[in-house]
């Protein structure tokens, strides 16, 4: 995770995929589509018009749409 302050949080994914502290993050375009890269594959995120409140900060939320694979 980066040194930011995180502004975003992930729902709906593959629980699996991600551990607690990877799903509140720093996401530079908080407007934006979201890719992750996951080793073999990417997890796509969709901003929402949703926030919460995590640790007293006000956080987007970005729901999860779809995985893809990295092609060899």
């Amino acid at each position: 995770m980066s040194s930011t302050l995180p502004n975003s949080v992930l729902r709906g994914h593959p629980r699996s995929s991600f551990s607690e502290e990877q799903l509140v993050r720093y996401v530079p375009d908080a407007d934006e589509r979201l890719k992750v890269s996951r080793g073999h594959c990417y997890e796509h995120f969709e901003r929402t018009d949703e926030h919460v409140v995590h640790d007293g900060r006000e956080l987007r939320v970005f729901s999860w749409t779809h995985r893809t694979y990295v092609a060899e």
